[in-house]
């Protein structure tokens, strides 16, 4: 691995816009050093306003070279709504000399453009939403066309969305490209980044874990092997042999903290990628041969980090973790949990996950309540050579433990985003049967923070009405005992948690109207929802834009969606076999869709215009090719 120089820029990622409000304005970047930074706003014909980030920031270590910084400036004058705020995060250099963001990252202004800028919107207006970014998917990037709709409409402010909602899998910590691993480990030396001790690894440390032949393309020979993963391990289909992280596609697994933070830093910037140039590991032919098809794809993925950037650094984006922020089917099923938080390196690698997550993503929704988080992780990463093992372990279990990954957004409509993944409704009839995506606990949390709201804006990670064959055919393998084959989670595959939600829509104090948001399933498509027989029946619609770089198999969809709309028509009988008989589902065909299309498969993003109460007006996919797919209402 070969570095390009020695001199490393000051930011390497960043700076992403996260919380924002008239009264607080969150940030988060990458340094390489400790830095001295001044934050100047511009709002408009109004005074700027100056603040000492030094006074306004919290800084965490994850290596000799690398810093998480996250600026959080309580603001004494509120900014202005709906209009365009300029800002400049000056930053001073070694050399003592102040310099501006256009100086240090020019890639961060839209042409003609002297700073970078964000909008406060007064209401929850318009929303960009999207799920699923896999790197080396062969397709465009969906930021890099959320960020080309950005650049057209910078002298337009009250048409920005409000937030930009990533729901889901912005991250694949197990489905890695051979390109994209060699690139982290060149970054991780490059940076310092942590070491640490494998306990129950085959192998005892990270650097041996970088330098072990298995490291490419055969990571399953190094996950656990023991009795109880035999279930997970020796799953087929499709002809493929799954690992005891059943994802299909885990040999190159991420596995330490390190591969995990440098991974963000690799898909949210392209400075990472200008430090460094990773060489190609020594392989076998096949797997040679896989590595440079997926070198010209990953090359292809971060030619559009300037936009994708560019596009964070102006839009304030909200985030939730789905399976593949950590592992494919993570906590799908009892029988899952057991196995893999029953063995200390299988849990190690999901902990290593979910404190990138923290880190990363996390943070910067809901600072106050994962202060107390980081200050323990501040503790793990100030100390010297490897992460000590006690501390580590004990940050994981906390964070396994830790109930309040979910998170509000005050304004209009309300803005609620769901954690589907940790407090999870256990089978009562089987371990291997799949768990509620939500308990009863979470679930009635949910209810609580709806009471007495007109609208609300609901972010599920996996959609609450989904394609109803497929949901058929994931029960079906449920059965059979084999739920993990087809990733049978859904809202619907558990009775109880299926009941409790039904009931939430039909309690009168809840509101009106329900937007929900979702991803996961790489299609995208359009529901129109009323409850039946119920008077001021609330009106619901499910929107899942996703992926935002991935789609689904076309001719496998096709085919679910011809059989989708012949078995389930709204004459046929089916519906009655379902947990939504009390719903009138109009499902909105798509622009551009061949007739009777409903289900949209291609990469691109999201986007929902709400009216004053709440209701979709225009829902739409910008398509990575450059077309805007829209969803009109059923006729």
């Amino acid at each position: 691995m070969t570095a390009v120089d020695n001199a490393l820029p000051d930011v390497l990622v960043g700076p992403l816009l996260r919380r924002i409000s008239p009264t607080r304005l969150v940030m988060w970047l990458v340094a390489s050093r400790s830095l001295a930074m001044s934050l100047v706003l511009r709002p408009g014909d109004r005074d700027e306003q100056r603040f000492n980030v030094n006074d306004h920031h919290q800084r965490l270590p994850i290596g000799r070279h690398a810093f998480i910084y996250l600026i959080d400036v309580r603001l004494p004058q509120a900014l202005p709504t709906d209009e365009r705020i300029e800002y400049d995060l000056r930053i001073q250099t070694t050399q003592g000399e102040w310099q501006s963001l256009p100086d240090w990252a020019p890639w961060l202004c839209y042409e003609g453009a002297a700073y970078p800028a964000f909008v406060i919107a007064s209401r929850h207006h318009r929303l960009m939403h999207g799920s699923c970014r896999k790197p080396h998917h062969a397709s465009a990037d969906g930021l890099v066309r959320a960020d080309q709709f950005l650049s057209e409409r910078q002298q337009a402010p009250t048409e920005w969305p409000a937030w930009l909602l990533m729901t889901g899998d912005q991250v694949y910590v197990d489905d890695v490209a051979g390109p994209m691993l060699r690139a982290a480990h060149t970054l991780i030396a490059r940076l310092g980044l942590v070491d640490e001790l494998l306990e129950g690894a085959t192998v005892k440390d990270s650097q041996a874990l970088y330098a072990a032949p298995e490291s490419y393309y055969q990571r399953e020979a190094l996950l656990p092997d023991i009795t109880s993963n035999v279930a997970l391990r020796e799953r087929f289909f499709g002809g493929v042999k799954k690992p005891v992280f059943t994802s299909a596609n885990a040999s190159n697994h991420l596995m330490t903290l390190a591969e995990m933070l440098a991974m963000y830093c690799l898909v949210w910037s392209p400075v990472p990628w200008q430090i460094m140039t990773p060489d190609e590991p020594a392989l076998n032919a096949k797997d040679t041969e896989n590595y440079r098809q997926e070198q010209a794809i990953v090359d292809d993925f971060v030619a559009g980090l300037p936009q994708c950037a560019r596009l964070l650094a102006h839009l304030p984006s909200l985030m939730i973790f789905d399976d593949h922020d950590v592992t494919d089917d993570w906590n799908l099923t009892a029988e899952w949990e057991r196995c893999a938080y029953g063995h200390p390196f299988s849990k190690r690698i999901i902990g290593n996950a979910l404190v990138a997550y923290l880190l990363c993503q996390g943070w910067g929704n809901a600072p106050d309540k994962l202060n107390p988080l980081i200050e323990q992780a501040t503790e793990l990463l100030t100390e010297t050579g490897p992460l000590s093992i006690s501390q580590q372990d004990a940050l994981i279990e906390r964070l396994l433990r830790f109930q309040g990954w979910e998170f509000q957004v005050p304004g209009t409509p309300a803005l609620i985003v769901l954690d589907t993944r940790t407090r999870r409704w256990r089978s009562e009839r089987s371990p291997k049967h799949p768990s509620g995506l939500m308990d009863w606990e979470a679930l009635m949390e949910m209810q609580q923070a709806l009471l007495g709201c007109k609208s609300a804006v609901i972010v599920s990670p996996a959609p609450m009405f989904g394609v109803k064959l497929i949901e058929g055919v994931q029960k079906l393998f449920t059965w059979v005992g084999k739920p993990l084959v087809v990733d049978a989670e859904n809202w619907m595959a558990h009775r109880g948690a299926a009941n409790v939600l039904l009931q939430i829509w039909r309690h009168s104090k809840t509101p009106g109207n329900y937007v929900i948001l979702s991803g996961d399933v790489h299609y995208s498509f359009a529901y129109d929802i009323i409850v039946r027989r119920q008077k001021q029946a609330p009106h619901l619609w499910q929107v899942t834009s996703s992926g935002i770089k991935n789609t689904f198999p076309v001719q496998l969809l096709n085919t679910f969606d011809r059989l989708n709309r012949w078995l389930y028509a709204p004459w046929s009988p089916l519906n009655w076999f379902t947990k939504r008989r009390k719903l009138s589902i109009h499902p909105r065909d798509p622009s551009g869709a061949s007739a009777g299309e409903r289900l949209w498969n291609a990469s691109g993003i999201g986007l929902v215009t709400l009216d004053d109460e709440g209701r979709p007006v225009d829902i739409r996919q910008l398509d990575v090719n450059g077309n805007d797919v829209v969803f009109p209402p059923p006729r």
